[in-house]
């Protein structure tokens, strides 16, 4: 039985989790770092001179590209390529915003794909979707109570 399906090992404590940044892989590092921070607003970070990694800062944790090419060397398996052309993943990134509309607007005049457009949640939220250049999913939300 594998270590997964037996569950946790009694008495191994990993310490204190928390989510440090979302990693996406995308085909031109460079590209989606102006994307995001022209459409978004989202400041730089690191960014790396060959162009295999970079950084935006979004407060307490870090909104991070890797080139698919990078990648590739990471995994012993092949994984899917982001693709605009295709539907979209089954998983979006999130941002909250203090003014869904103009960020959408802001979006998709910097190049973002209109998926879904403005609208009031029955939960109270204000709601917007977008796909960027490579079709990631991006929430634009407004913040909730």
């Amino acid at each position: 039985m594998s270590r997964a399906a037996s569950g946790p090992r009694p008495g191994v404590t990993i310490g204190r989790v928390r989510f440090g940044y979302a990693i996406v892989y995308v085909p031109d590092v460079n590209r989606s770092v102006e994307f995001y921070e022209a459409a978004f607003g989202l400041r730089r970070g690191h960014v790396a001179p060959e162009g295999t990694y970079g950084e935006l800062q979004t407060g307490d944790t870090k909104l991070a590209f890797v080139s698919d090419a990078q990648a590739e060397g990471l995994f012993p398996v092949a994984y899917r390529h982001n693709d605009a052309s295709a539907e979209p993943a089954g998983f979006e990134l999130a941002l909250v915003v203090e003014d869904v509309d103009a960020a959408f607007d802001r979006a998709v005049a910097a190049g973002a794909t209109p998926f879904a457009p403005p609208a009031d949640k029955p939960w109270g939220q204000r709601i917007a979707y977008v796909r960027d250049p490579d079709g990631i999913l991006v929430e634009l939300a407004s913040s909730v109570g």
